[in-house]
């Protein structure tokens, strides 16, 4: 079926958006709640031989109630997954928020449009201003650039310009902006682009349009297809996550494991990232409908480690210092320090709206030392150019 953005031009036309409804929301999350403890140790008899992949069906075992008893067992084998794929390492990485302008209207948002502040979008001395305050902080390497969906305002012509202006000072450029097409990555890519960060938020196609009423964002299929434009255009890596506390989490958290099955298979040339983030307090008052504790947030990290040996497991400052701390040896392999969340926020506007409030508010060495208490290396920088 022929896909259309919502501009009505004709785009890069099958996707994962054809592929979803191949998949009830009931039936998936019932796969989390029937697994029982024979199911569980059976799970974990295969992923402990190593000789067959998990499928999205037995990991929704691994994140069920029923796998609670055996969590040791899942942290050991998810450490000893990560140490053969990764070492004893972690990367670092910090985002870098350029404009809190947005036409989206989503309602758990702080950017959301109708929310009455004084927008703010970086001129191209302000994000070199940011970019040194940065490299003051640390040897920042991974640079992720976020902004609020406004293309007029923030559309490639923009985005391109930044990169030029980010690039001198890292060597790993990635940005989280609006899905763009094909061509807009491609054209990205070659001005220094080297991975893309998007989060559906939820696959629950009925309940997608209730949290985004307005805006671009509204449009489901244009969103979720925006994972194959990046396969397409060839972008390095691709962060993908859903926000944790819009729907059930483990009916978001199985679909997410189906999806990055689907474009490991489609584009097997690029490298993938997950990130779970918890909703967050926000500008707009907005209440989780579905809460994961942390218990069931350490699960959901060992059973995706579990299911995929090479995917990169990314934690923000979202999450708490003892408990990113305690995850440090048990699957996670990136983590951010030292964010602001509002555009400018290093340097030049700090007094802008941030997004979401961070609840890990060290400094990057701090971080760092925790880190390497651990007996973890820390990583700066894990990309570069020359290797292109």
């Amino acid at each position: 079926m022929k896909k259309s953005d919502p501009d009505g031009k004709s785009v890069f036309g099958y996707g994962y958006a054809d592929v979803i409804d191949n998949y009830n929301w009931d039936e998936t999350v019932r796969l989390v709640e029937t697994a029982t403890d024979s199911d569980v140790r059976r799970v974990l008899a295969k992923a402990a031989r190593g000789s067959k992949p998990l499928t999205p069906e037995e990991f929704a075992v691994l994140i069920s109630e029923a796998a609670d008893p055996y969590l040791e067992e899942m942290a050991a084998l998810s450490q000893k997954l990560t140490r053969e794929r990764f070492g004893k390492t972690m990367s670092m990485y910090i985002p870098m928020y350029v404009s809190n302008a947005c036409t989206n209207k989503c309602v758990y948002c702080g950017f959301n449009h109708d929310n009455p502040f004084t927008r703010t979008t970086l001129n191209l001395e302000q994000v070199k201003a940011e970019c040194e305050a940065i490299k003051r902080l640390a040897p920042f390497e991974n640079l992720l650039i976020v902004s609020g969906e406004y293309p007029s305002l923030c559309g490639v012509d923009y985005l391109e310009k930044i990169l030029g202006v980010c690039r001198p000072y890292f060597h790993n450029l990635t940005i989280e902006v609006q899905p763009l097409r094909s061509s807009e990555y491609e054209r990205l890519t070659r001005a220094g682009l080297n991975g893309v960060v998007c989060f559906q938020e939820t696959y629950h196609r009925e309940a997608y349009k209730q949290y985004h009423p307005r805006g671009m964002k509204s449009h489901f299929d244009w969103r979720l297809n925006g994972f194959d434009r990046m396969g397409e255009a060839g972008v390095h890596k691709i962060g993908m996550g859903v926000l944790l506390g819009l729907e059930d989490w483990r009916g978001d958290v199985v679909m997410l494991a189906r999806h990055l099955r689907y474009l490991q298979k489609k584009y097997w040339r690029t490298r993938y990232a997950v990130n779970f983030p918890r909703m967050r307090p926000s500008e707009s008052g907005f209440q989780p409908k579905s809460i994961i504790n942390d218990r069931q947030l350490a699960r959901l990290t060992f059973a995706f480690r579990l299911f995929d040996h090479d995917v990169d497991i990314s934690y923000s400052t979202r999450e708490a210092p003892s408990y990113r701390d305690n995850m440090i040896p048990l699957g996670v392999t990136s983590m951010s320090a030292g964010s602001r969340t509002e555009p400018g926020g290093y340097v030049s506007t700090p007094e802008a709206l941030e997004q979401f409030e961070v609840s890990d508010d060290r400094s990057p060495q701090e971080v760092a030392e925790a880190i390497r208490a651990k007996g973890y290396d820390v990583v700066w920088k894990d990309w570069d150019s020359v290797f292109d």
